[in-house]
């Protein structure tokens, strides 16, 4: 008998890219073996903030300009794509739509991936900004 009750397990919230699934901009699938160990025998859900946001896949490369994602939140800076389309919009309601699962299954830590103007921890992304503002735990993956 299992004594385990459901509502006291952790709830992880993962990009979705870390987690195999075809969300990278370029559509590539990449290979993030630190994170396997993380994610075994534990409750998590993927999620891409680009691609809640309205983004397709693939998608032109973007990145922030004029600051971090604090600075996008806030209205002074932009997310800007190599070919000089601006997505700062799709990029700010991604970010919210992932707060709002985060709140709603009650995440208790988040995974997100580095170098990602939605997703990174160091180089902080709009994301991850978002998701910080509201404390929640962020580790970064490679």
């Amino acid at each position: 008998m299992n004594n385990e009750n459901p509502a006291d397990k952790e709830v992880l919230l993962v990009s979705a890219c870390l987690a195999g699934l075809r969300t990278r901009y370029d559509g590539r699938i990449g290979d993030y073996p630190d994170i396997r160990e993380e994610l075994d025998n534990r409750t998590w859900i993927p999620v891409c903030p680009e691609q809640l946001g309205g983004l397709p896949t693939p998608r032109c490369p973007a990145d922030i300009v004029g600051g971090d994602g604090d600075d996008v939140l806030a209205g002074r800076a932009r997310v800007i794509c190599d070919d000089g389309m601006e997505v700062t919009e799709a990029f700010v309601r991604g970010a919210k739509m992932v707060l709002d699962i985060a709140r709603r299954q009650q995440v208790t830590m988040v995974f997100l991936k580095a170098r990602s103007p939605s997703c990174g921890v160091r180089k902080t992304g709009v994301t991850a900004a978002l998701l910080r503002k509201n404390d929640f735990d962020l580790k970064e993956f490679d």
